[in-house]
C-alpha cells in the first residue's frame, strides 16, 4: 500500500484527478478525518471538499506512474 496527501483547489481539479485514477485497475480510497470514500467516486471526492488535505491510499505496490500523473495534487 502507498499513501499520498492530496488536495484539490477547484471542481475542475477533482474531475481531472478522477479521469487520471480511473485509468488504473488498482483499488484506492481517500480519507479525511473519519470520512473514507472511494477515490474513483466523483460524489465521494466532492464530499471531501476543496482546499482540504486528504490521504490517498493506493492498494497496489507499483504506482510510480500514478504518482507522476497526480503529482500536481500532492500536498506539500
Amino acid at each position: 500500500m502507498n499513501t499520498f496527501n492530496v488536495t484539490f483547489r477547484s471542481p475542475e481539479e477533482i474531475l481531472s484527478f478522477l479521469n487520471t485514477v480511473e485509468k488504473y485497475d488498482i483499488a484506492m480510497d481517500m480519507i479525511r478525518g473519519r470520512l473514507t470514500v472511494d477515490a474513483k467516486s466523483l460524489l465521494g471526492l466532492m464530499n471531501l471538499g476543496l482546499n482540504n488535505v486528504a490521504e490517498l491510499r493506493v492498494y497496489g505496490e507499483d504506482c510510480d506512474q500514478l504518482r507522476q500523473e497526480i503529482s500536481r495534487y500532492v500536498a506539500a
